[in-house]
């Protein structure tokens, strides 16, 4: 199956819309506080004539879910709105204050004589009785769903100073069959559930994708050739490749900050050893030697520096050495096993999991290995993927021993676990980066 890449790039044309007398923003969510209340904001149906008005429902479903769903907002529910409100002029802004909405967004949908749909929407901070953003987007009608996305994510933007992670896609292996007979495959939805699809038919056992810094591809472990191998999969043209046919096992592989290398692990011999190698040349050079266990690798965002972990201090421990090899320091020394670390996209942590007594856990710690925090625990908690704005971590889980694996998401604070809808279980999920 093939996935076009249009589905994927930048469609929309963005104009601000200003208010007449901009000041300055005041309503802000600071999200260096850990646990807090959500911000009240309320958000009517947006407005449109005819075919228009579904359209307008449904992207302010879809802006609603993703702020809920994010934790940090409490949509209020609707029929306790006083005014009808219209897109364009200013809110009476005695009536949302109320209700106690703190933020208010107002939009409209609209068609263009080209046949393209015009969204547009005001967020307004109501207690300072001000508009804090505006835009109008033209697109295609069948993109609406990555407009509301957008949106959610200026709107996230604006009150917290960080960017969104709504306009994102995650990769994760879909799993069917009985345990003894498991079909696994590559598939791929947005972030919140919608618009699943599968990239593989499942004939070759799939496992641990992961994007390319453009979305573009994704680079995963396959057996379709009998023996496990690294493998690249093409989002414009569904084409499957493998990087190279080199002596041993490749697995556990991960794209560069710059996608011109793929990190990955090459057994041979009894011991598993980390390589990079250049997409442009197919060399395969060394960035660690010796006769340990060394998996799992993934580079800093400034792709300075690898985590990883291995067993060549006696148990299955993290790691950090240079990107190019060479001067490895342990940085996990709590009790128990430490497996597939990832660096946040913003560099200031390094997620993992941990298996101890029999429990999984993950957690995160600092790349020095001091302040380790342990966010969620289970019978299965593993996998670990970080949004791109570095706030949220998502994962696989099984719970008491039962069958059914699922995704969820946590906020890096422990709090707002839920999870992902999936069509049925799911594992190894993948975060993009922002589409956009």
């Amino acid at each position: 199956m093939t996935v076009s890449r249009r589905a994927f790039g930048a469609m929309a044309l963005l104009t601000p819309l200003l208010a007449p007398a901009l000041a300055r923003a005041e309503l802000h969510i600071d999200l260096t506080r850990g646990k807090m209340e959500p911000m009240p904001i309320a958000i009517p149906i947006f407005s449109g004539d005819g075919p228009n008005a579904q359209l307008g429902q449904q992207i302010t479903g879809v802006v609603s879910n993703d702020l809920q769903n994010s934790g940090l907002f409490q949509v209020l529910d609707p029929k306790s709105y006083i005014q009808n409100v219209s897109a364009g002029g200013p809110p009476d802004f005695g009536a949302w204050r109320q209700i106690n909405a703190q933020a208010l967004v107002t939009g409209q949908v609209q068609t263009q004589p080209d046949g393209k749909a015009r969204v547009e929407f005001r967020l307004w901070d109501v207690l300072a009785g001000q508009q804090l953003a505006g835009f109008a987007y033209t697109t295609t009608q069948q993109n609406w769903r990555r407009i509301a996305h957008i949106i959610a994510d200026e709107i996230y933007k604006r009150l917290t100073g960080e960017d969104g992670y709504f306009d994102t896609r995650i990769v994760y292996i879909a799993e069917s069959g009985p345990a003894q007979n498991r079909i696994k495959r590559l598939a791929i939805m947005d972030q919140d559930g919608a618009n699943n699809q599968y990239l593989t038919d499942g004939r070759s056992l799939v496992l641990t994708p992961r994007f390319s810094p453009s979305v573009q591809e994704i680079t995963y472990l396959s057996y379709a050739s009998g023996t496990p191998r690294v493998y690249l999969f093409n989002i414009d043209t569904g084409q499957q490749e493998s990087i190279g046919d080199f002596a041993g096992m490749t697995f556990a592989p991960r794209f560069s900050p710059d996608g011109n290398r793929v990190v990955l692990s090459k057994s041979e011999g009894g011991a598993s050893n980390i390589y990079s190698l250049d997409l442009r040349t197919h060399r395969l050079t060394p960035v660690s030697s010796g006769g340990a266990i060394d998996t799992s690798p993934c580079y800093s965002p400034d792709g300075s520096k690898i985590v990883f972990n291995s067993d060549r201090g006696g148990s299955q421990q993290l790691y950090v050495m240079g990107g190019d090899g060479g001067g490895a320091q342990r940085i996990s020394f709590g009790s128990g096993k430490y497996a597939t670390p990832v660096w946040s996209p913003r560099g200031d942590l390094i997620a993992f999991t941990k298996i101890e007594g029999g429990t999984f856990y993950i957690g995160v710690m600092h790349p020095d290995g001091s302040g380790e925090r342990l966010l969620t625990k289970d019978f299965l908690v593993e996998g670990p993927t970080w949004a791109p704005n570095g706030r949220v971590l998502m994962y696989f889980r099984q719970s008491g021993g039962g069958r059914s694996t699922r995704l969820f998401s946590i906020d890096l604070s422990g709090t707002n676990q839920r999870e992902i809808p999936t069509p049925g279980d799911a594992s190894d999920p993948a975060w993009s980066p922002l589409l956009r």
